[in-house]
């Protein structure tokens, strides 16, 4: 009974931080919803061999401060210029125990997108375009580096997986006042608001977490997304806003980070709470591959917290991180066409103040870890 217990509240502790590691870069900066390849958290991926765990996970955000580097452009609401993105996406994930310490795990994304602006429809009114449908599938496997019943206290797991284009990358709608003679014309929706982005990619995350009191546990983890195409194809269509930015004509393929880390705690049997930090984004330059076609980098720190319920092989969690730093950087069309033209060039972006995550799982379990209980006697106090 006491190891029963002990393993519960250790998985409980451990359940609010670890493997949710979306590409949440809260607004126009995060091109797509994504989520890491290994599940939706860490007590997912703590399976015996044949453990399955099942679950899903929902993310909402409206973005609409726009953002210059660091600086916010408060004008942009205040005279309701503004871009406004509503993104809807549910994570349907199965991860599978090959072994006490190997396991594997396949996320199916969908998304369901709306975005409001007045500067696609011609500058005269403001309109809305939509998106949905799948999203980029991902499959992976991970390893924890140190035998599960032995570093009960502290483990480090590595990943590695692979993103499928199955994503719709140039999803369309209506666009008004910009056709022949101002009419309507059916074009690609903005690259914010496309369900995939059209490549093939490599995802590398990892996972830690160690204890550091009683009933207290610091985590961390993260990833990094490697797409090595350069561009997708899709036409932008901002070449039309001005000549000279003929070099976003056609939309990039980039890469995408995030990381966090924090503080658990038990607060009773079922209970846990969390609080953590995460910074994650767009980079202004990929690791493989070239740099050119239309992206907007940008990244975002948050303060994240966390809290989560767990009752036998059910766990429901919910975490918030609330936006503190917004940056949108010079990206490379941006340098391309300040060096063409000899004036100052930095694309804007639209970020969210906050994120909302909801995740519900339910592990079908056939073993059961062994639980050292002298070492576990701690969780019992």
């Amino acid at each position: 009974m006491r190891t029963s217990q002990s393993l519960i509240i250790t998985f409980l502790v451990l359940i609010p931080f670890i493997g949710i590691d979306r590409a949440n870069a809260q607004g126009c900066v995060a091109i797509r919803h994504f989520s890491s390849c290994v599940g939706n958290t860490l007590e997912n991926n703590l399976l015996g061999p044949g453990d399955i765990q099942i679950g899903s996970n929902y993310r909402y955000f409206k973005s609409f401060r726009h953002f210059r580097g660091t600086e916010e452009e408060p004008d942009r609401v205040s005279n309701e210029t503004e871009v406004i993105n509503h993104s809807h996406s549910w994570d349907f994930f199965l991860t599978y125990g090959i072994s006490d310490r190997w396991y594997a795990s396949i996320t199916i994304p969908t998304v369901i997108n709306t975005r409001s602006s007045l500067y696609e429809h011609g500058r005269d009114e403001r309109n809305t375009t939509f998106s949905r449908g799948l999203a980029d599938i991902r499959v992976g496997v991970g390893y924890w580096l140190f035998d599960l019943e032995k570093h009960q206290n502290g483990n480090l797991a590595l990943g590695l997986g692979v993103k499928l284009p199955t994503g719709s990358y140039n999803a369309s709608d209506i666009f008004y006042n910009v056709g022949p003679e101002g009419g309507p014309q059916v074009r690609p929706v903005d690259q914010s608001i496309q369900p995939g982005d059209g490549g093939f990619g490599i995802t590398l995350d990892f996972q830690f977490y160690q204890k550091i009191a009683d009933q207290f546990f610091a985590y961390g983890g993260g990833f990094y997304l490697i797409n090595p195409r350069e561009t997708n194809g899709t036409r932008t269509f901002r070449e039309t806003l001005s000549p000279i930015l003929q070099n976003e004509a056609i939309m990039a393929v980039p890469d995408q980070f995030s990381i966090r880390a924090g503080v658990s705690h038990s607060l009773s049997n079922t209970i846990s709470a969390s609080l953590g930090a995460r910074y994650e984004g767009v980079p202004v330059k990929d690791l493989m591959g070239g740099n050119e076609g239309f992206r907007r980098p940008g990244n975002v720190l948050s303060i994240d917290p966390g809290i989560a319920f767990m009752k036998d092989n059910f766990s429901l969690n919910l975490n918030v991180p609330f936006a503190v730093r917004r940056e949108r950087p010079q990206s490379v069309t941006d340098l391309q066409t300040e060096q063409m033209t000899g004036e100052p060039r930095m694309g804007d972006a639209a970020f969210a103040d906050y994120l909302i995550n909801v995740g519900v799982s339910y592990r079908f379990a056939r073993h059961k870890v062994k639980v050292d209980p002298e070492l576990m006697n701690e969780f019992n106090n």
